[in-house]
């Protein structure tokens, strides 16, 4: 994303820049930190301790940050944090325990994003009580005054974009990814054996194609457009009434 905002620098100011990094960074600190605690917790809620025991059922970033996986997050769209480690024997249902725990992580994304679109409408219906904007249909203006209250509403539409991007990608059913886990749940055990037994190939695989920009358009970016106008509209929604 960055790299794609860089390239376009002679018709997007550097404001905007700084604006995509910043809302990036607070992903990196706070929102993937978020994610992994999330398959921690979940995990321990269904029986298994491991997460707790390697001091990462926590939000502290320091215990999550995968440095590379971050760079490739503010570079490119799609990143990761360290993975919370699981045990899948503790859970009373193997397949299930595990699937429940992979959703966990891409709901804690579509959550935040539904946190931001909330505060982006929020703010948005303060500035137009305050005349600096104007809304003509779904298209808002600015006041010349505003600028700066353009950046943060633009942040505001990063956070969301940036975790409508990580729920999606971490819901493609191939491992090590979430929707791999989820897919197991319905799969016989032998598939899920041979799953396992090639997650580094596959996660190699996964990593090639991310870098080589395979995941960029087709249905991935339609799913991620859909879920952005419904969740855009969905936060707009309490707003609207007033």
């Amino acid at each position: 994303m960055l790299i794609s905002l860089l390239s376009n620098l002679g018709n997007i100011d550097f404001m905007t820049v700084i604006t995509y990094i910043l809302s990036t960074l607070v992903v990196v600190f706070l929102v993937l930190p978020l994610h992994e605690w999330a398959h921690g917790f979940v995990a321990y809620k269904l029986g298994d301790n491991t997460a707790k025991r390697s001091g990462r059922l926590t939000l502290n970033p320091l215990a999550h940050i995968d440095p590379f996986g971050s760079m490739l997050l503010l570079l490119i769209g799609f990143g990761w944090a360290k993975p919370v480690p699981v045990e899948p024997r503790n859970f009373k249902n193997e397949k299930i325990g595990m699937a429940i725990t992979a959703l966990a992580g891409p709901v804690s994304n579509l959550i935040a994003a539904i946190i931001a679109g909330i505060l982006m409408h929020a703010l948005i219906a303060v500035l137009t009580a305050a005349g600096i904007v104007v809304s003509v249909g779904s298209v808002f203006y600015i006041s010349s005054g505003g600028t700066f209250w353009a950046y943060v509403i633009r942040f505001f539409m990063y956070l969301m974009l940036i975790n409508i991007s990580l729920a999606v990608f971490n819901f493609i059913p191939i491992p090590p990814l979430d929707g791999s886990k989820i897919l197991m749940a319905f799969l016989p055990d032998s598939a899920v054996e041979w799953l396992y037994a090639h997650e580094q190939i596959f996660s190699i695989g996964l990593f090639i194609l991310v870098m080589a920009g395979g995941l960029n358009g087709g249905i991935i970016t339609a799913l991620q457009s859909v879920l952005y106008n419904f969740i855009d509209w969905l936060t707009a929604l309490p707003f609207s009434f007033a």
